[in-house]
């Protein structure tokens, strides 16, 4: 791999399975997933994914007449996402995960749900997105945010429509600190030799000191920062629309397809 502190993600050596959904319909693993994106900001009813399973893969999807998810404090995204995780303060308060805008204020109050929250392991996606250019499709991380300072993002894959062509994509890889000061922004949207709309493998190593990002098991880039705490994972896509409000007519189908995710820890040596 070109360096001896990184993983080689073909043998994943160190690591033992953790968590595994092949999304075997025909219900989603709610021990697992949440089927809300950021609740507390909006409402259970508002932020409900849009989604199906079918054929062993699971269809995050935008909607003809999709409502927007938190039109009050940003805009008009649609958004169909999973979460592993919740947690908030009182409606009201300025206590919640992902505070996303400075004028967002808890809208229904959250119960602390941790489904899946490690701290450090090697984890991966293979999946598929479009190349419609109002969308995006992301697969993240976020601190549980149990206090205000955990809070950073660990972004797995961020990739837009408008960057998807058949032998190249731009790839989001890397951290933003939000409100952990031990953190420094450094993220890239990095070109990738791949057509995005086929399925690839999407995948990332975090330990106590760095951040590997993997492609279809090449190494693409290396933070060597890294946040020490719980975080949970956020899977979804989002449209967004014109200066109207109105979405765009679709140029694709406006889906995040996934066939499978796994999550590994440090095993014995």
């Amino acid at each position: 791999m070109g360096n001896p502190e990184v993983v080689d993600p073909r043998t994943r050596a160190g690591y033992v399975l953790d968590v595994e959904d092949p999304f075997p319909g025909p219900e989603l693993d709610r021990r697992l997933w949440l089927p809300h994106h950021l609740p507390q900001w909006s409402s259970r009813a508002s932020s409900a994914a849009r989604y199906r399973l079918d054929g062993g893969h699971l269809r995050l999807l935008i909607e003809d007449g999709q409502p927007p998810w938190c039109p009050e404090f940003d805009d008009h995204v649609r958004v169909s996402s999973l979460q592993t995780g919740v947690r908030s303060g009182p409606v009201g308060s300025r206590d919640g995960q992902h505070r996303f805008s400075a004028e967002a204020v808890v809208r229904e109050a959250q119960d602390d749900l941790r489904l899946y929250t490690p701290r450090y392991g090697f984890f991966e996606l293979r999946a598929r997105v479009t190349d419609d250019p109002s969308t995006m499709c992301a697969f993240w991380m976020i601190g549980v945010e149990d206090r205000p300072e955990r809070s950073a993002e660990i972004c797995i894959c961020e990739i837009f429509g408008r960057d998807v062509g058949p032998g190249s994509a731009s790839v989001g890889m890397g951290v933003h600190p939000f409100g952990d000061p031990a953190i420094t922004d450094e993220f890239a949207a990095r070109p990738v030799p791949i057509d995005a709309r086929e399925f690839h493998v999407y995948a990332a190593e975090w330990t106590p000191s760095h951040v590997a990002f993997f492609v279809d098991g090449e190494l693409v880039t290396v933070v060597g920062q890294s946040p020490g705490y719980p975080m949970q994972f956020m899977l979804g896509i989002y449209a967004f629309p014109g200066p109207d409000g109105v979405l765009p007519p679709a140029a694709a189908a406006r889906e995040f397809v996934v066939d499978w995710f796994r999550g590994y820890r440090r095993g014995a040596p």
